[in-house]
């Protein structure tokens, strides 16, 4: 009897989405496109903002959407508006509870692939950028947007994979913020994130937060960056679900970042 030859998997497909923006009354809203997602991807990111206000009973839906409707990994970062209620580290044990992967600062591995996030920051981008001068208050904020690159770089460093996804909430590119006004591009990222993104040559980047942004960039060494927030998403392509699909090759070879994609693709490859 001859045995049944199978070829092996050379594409993890990753889906990407932030921004859902759970209410308390969401029950329910997410589970046909959590279904889909199940079916169409092999790892789910979600990059903040699972709640609205940051209520507990906000991230309790969702768990509840999650632990109904996937069955596939779930990694997530934390957002802004998960911050709002001071409730953060609840939001973040209710989700764990429900099986979700939440990164602050850590790293984690699916089919050989490493997986890096933080919340990110604010700051500006590039000569735009704030600097840690004058009163204290300014200061800290900028220490703060230091803080999340530094806790970025620590988890890339522990991974020992050939590809590396980063995952962030805040953009650390000044690219895919554009479309949102001009005046909030210093609250919507820092491009203090970028630094060890290039360093540590990630495969790609996934962020959200800004709404009206642009869906693609890139980092000053040609890294990929995906805004994928589900307002802008849905706004760019109402004709097809709210999430991003990128194919990322399984294999040995050093990551080489490929041109972004047309918008009109579901689903990107890279090299």
């Amino acid at each position: 009897m001859l045995e049944r030859q199978t070829t092996p998997r050379r594409q993890l497909r990753i889906a990407a989405m932030g921004d859902i923006h759970v209410s308390k009354n969401s029950q329910g809203t997410f589970h046909a496109l959590f279904a889909q997602i199940s079916h169409t991807a092999d790892v789910l990111l979600i990059c903040g903002d699972f709640t609205d206000y940051g209520l507990p009973e906000e991230a309790r839906i969702l768990a509840r959407e999650v632990t109904t409707s996937m069955n596939i990994p779930v990694i997530a970062v934390l957002g802004n508006h998960d911050y709002e209620a001071g409730k953060q580290l609840e939001i973040r044990q209710i989700l764990s509870d429900a099986g979700v992967t939440v990164l602050d600062g850590e790293a984690t591995e699916i089919q050989g692939v490493g997986f890096a996030g933080v919340k990110g920051f604010a700051g500006g981008f590039g000569r735009g950028a704030l600097g840690p001068w004058g009163e204290h208050t300014i200061k800290q904020f900028v220490q703060e947007a230091i803080d999340e690159a530094l806790k970025l770089e620590a988890a890339l460093a522990r991974l020992r994979t050939t590809r590396r996804v980063a995952m962030m909430h805040y953009s650390p590119v000044r690219a895919t913020v554009e479309g949102e006004p001009p005046e909030i591009f210093p609250y919507l990222g820092s491009s203090r994130l970028e630094e060890p993104i290039n360093r540590y040559r990630v495969s790609a980047v996934f962020h959200g937060h800004a709404h009206r942004g642009t869906a693609e960039g890139r980092t000053s060494t040609g890294v990929p960056v995906y805004n994928v927030a589900m307002p802008l998403m849905a706004r760019l392509h109402p004709e097809r679900p709210p999430y991003l699909v990128l194919e990322l090759p399984l294999d040995d070879g050093t990551p080489q970042p490929a041109a972004p994609p047309p918008l009109g693709q579901p689903v990107v490859k890279t090299a």
